[in-house]
């Protein structure tokens, strides 16, 4: 990983867009700081497209996409698009209704085994709003340790599903789209954007293991200062790295890439 500062200008400068991770990366602990709200805003003003890419549900993503100066949010991992359509917001789904109440339903009995074999494991408090994944609570609310949240990805696995872990969550889901393929695949539906083209005009920031894809498939990638703590989980690593963490990371990001692009 390369000091932020090492960032080229010419790099900075054929960038179309910035997606963005939201747990430990934009948000500071959860928290929306003045600082990362500033950084949206001045982004947007100079003509970025901006993206969230989030493990959150679709009902968060659809308020966020309402309410900030954002162009749309890929939510769960990737299975779930939301953007804005004049006053309203859409919600694309490439998993077909029927295809997604079966995968639901084999969902509920993941979960059931989940709490025979792990019982202290506790669902998020968010899972009522997802439509493509269950998510148990590994480090936000409450802390599971870690041979316990192994055992939880082993039965994830025997019951044929994929896991990601979060800074804060560990996911199970039968969909096949990651962080990368959602992000791409939003390029191109909502913003027009090739694939191949996509890769290297889209920048990605983010912390965690579960932004893996992600730090992998983009050409240009940060880290705020905290993905050192998740470097033994990642095959590829940001290319460059902020020096301070989450909310106050994004900001610092956001700035350098601002700066580099002025003429």
């Amino acid at each position: 990983m390369k000091p932020l500062s090492l960032l080229d200008a010419d790099e900075a400068r054929r960038l179309r867009g910035l997606l963005f991770d939201l747990d430990d990366t934009l948000l500071s602990h959860g928290v929306l700081t003045r600082a990362a709200y500033d950084a949206l805003w001045n982004l947007r003003d100079a003509g970025l497209a901006l993206v969230a890419v989030t493990g959150r549900p679709s009902g968060w993503g659809e308020l966020l996409v309402r309410q900030w100066p954002i162009d749309g949010c890929v939510a769960e991992n990737g299975a779930v698009h939301l953007v804005r359509r004049g006053r309203g917001i859409l919600r694309v789904d490439a998993c077909s209704e029927p295809e997604r109440r079966a995968r639901r339903d084999r969902l509920a009995v993941l979960v059931a085994r989940v709490r025979d074999v792990v019982p202290e494991a506790q669902l998020t408090d968010d899972a009522a709003v997802r439509v493509s994944d269950v998510t148990w609570d590994v480090g936000e609310l409450v802390t599971l340790p870690d041979d316990r949240v192994r055992l939880i990805a082993h039965e994830i696995a025997k019951a044929g599903a994929r896991s990601t872990q979060s800074s804060v969550h560990l996911h199970a889901t039968f969909d096949f789209d990651d962080k990368a393929s959602g992000a791409v695949r939003f390029c191109g539906r909502e913003l027009g954007e090739e694939p191949g083209a996509a890769i290297v005009r889209f920048a990605f920031v983010g912390d965690s293991g579960n932004d893996a894809a992600c730090f992998a498939a983009f050409r240009t990638t940060f880290g705020v200062a905290n993905v050192r703590a998740s470097v033994a989980r990642l095959s590829v690593t940001p290319r460059y790295v902020a020096t301070r963490e989450m909310g106050d990371g994004f900001a610092e990001i956001a700035g350098a890439i601002l700066s580099k692009r002025s003429p």
